[in-house]
């Protein structure tokens, strides 16, 4: 039995999710003499890592700085030194699931958020204007990364009526097809015996803006005051950044948190795959259009199109669906030199289809 599988390492990781899988992926590093551990927390080139003998301070530097797909992330499984000044953290271990963001910068880079993530937990504040759009963004990369996503409506109390919230409600399920969406009020504690139920199994991840009330609803999982919460503007319901890292914490009833600071930017990162899962329905639509490779804008025999002039599907869901998509490909075309020449082609495509469209609505004598 290697020092990774004993029943002092079960114990003491297994409330951060360690299992036997994790023990079998380690095992190279435990014939090293190298501690396994779930680092917690990352900030400024280090990073705090729990393992059986209780929480180190680690460096990175030593896996891969410059490329931020491979920095370590809080969420990872570590190879940690057992002793040194500094110690190091030597390895990662293969992800299960990773949440990735395209940067800020020009540099059209990925951005690792949190890894080895079961749920996803898109908190959405009631005490604004729902952004429909924003919150199939989040989805969009939820889906991506491989974990479940969930959308909790927070500050429900502040919709006392109860066919308002209702209606909320239903609005977010018709934008969140296949994800659970429930209204919560760390308040009086409605709705939250449901989220902690979903978050009581593997890691979750808590995503949304500032002033979304994810401190707020951490505190209330975790039963205690863990994180900083700072007043909200009355005047746009936005508050500031009480959380600056991404911590992981163990549930009392179990399960681990990640909590994150509140994203200003939420952009798609080569997330096809997630945006189809977020638009589902639109999906299936497709499937019945004439053409297998129909864009849904002019073509005959549309079934997508059909679909939203019959009001079976609503023209935001379509105009965000495409917006969604667009992004994305301008993202993995920066990347991906195949790909640009299959979209210009694509693009001279559309454009020929267009003018011979509007040529045979003005007829054949309207040059004359």
């Amino acid at each position: 039995m290697t020092s990774s599988s004993t029943p002092s390492v079960f114990s003491a990781l297994a409330p951060y999710g360690w299992d036997d899988a994790w023990a079998a992926e380690f095992a190279p590093y435990a014939t090293e003499g190298l501690l396994p551990g779930r680092v917690i927390r990352v900030d400024r080139g280090q990073c705090d890592v729990v393992t059986a003998g209780g929480v180190l301070r680690a460096d990175t530097a030593f896996v891969t700085p410059h490329d931020p797909m491979r920095v370590v992330c809080t969420g990872d499984w570590v190879a940690v030194e057992p002793g040194g000044n500094p110690r190091y953290v030597r390895a990662y271990l293969p992800r299960r699931t990773a949440f990735v963001r395209s940067t800020s910068s020009q540099r059209s880079e990925g951005q690792i958020l949190a890894a080895n993530v079961d749920h996803a937990v898109v908190a959405v504040s009631l005490a604004v204007e729902l952004d429909l759009g924003r919150i199939e963004r989040f989805l969009a990369l939820a889906w991506e990364s491989g974990a479940q996503p969930v959308v909790v409506l927070t500050k429900a109390d502040l919709v006392p009526d109860a066919v308002t919230r209702s209606h909320l409600v239903q609005d977010v399920e018709t934008s969140a097809p296949g994800v659970p969406v429930v209204p919560v009020s760390a308040m009086d504690g409605d709705g939250l015996d449901v989220v902690a139920a979903i978050v009581g199994g593997g890691t979750s991840v808590l995503l949304g803006q500032s002033g979304a009330g994810k401190s707020t609803l951490a505190n209330a999982l975790l039963g205690e005051d863990v994180m900083a919460v700072q007043a909200t503007r009355d005047v746009d319901g936005k508050g500031r950044h009480t959380t600056t890292t991404r911590n992981l914490l163990a549930l009392p009833g179990g399960g681990v948190l990640i909590d994150t600071p509140g994203l200003r930017g939420v952009g798609l990162w080569d997330a096809e795959s997630g945006v189809g899962q977020v638009f589902s329905e639109i999906e299936e639509l497709a499937e019945r259009c004439r053409f297998h490779d129909c864009a849904h804008e002019a073509e005959p025999g549309c079934a997508v199109l059909a679909a939203v002039d019959s009001g079976e599907l609503p023209e935001r869901r379509l105009t965000s669906y495409r917006k969604l998509l667009r992004e994305n490909q301008r993202i993995v075309a920066k990347t991906d030199a195949r790909l640009r020449a299959e979209i210009r082609k694509d693009w001279k495509r559309k454009g020929a289809i267009g003018r011979a469209a509007m040529e045979a609505k003005r007829g054949p004598h309207w040059r004359s």
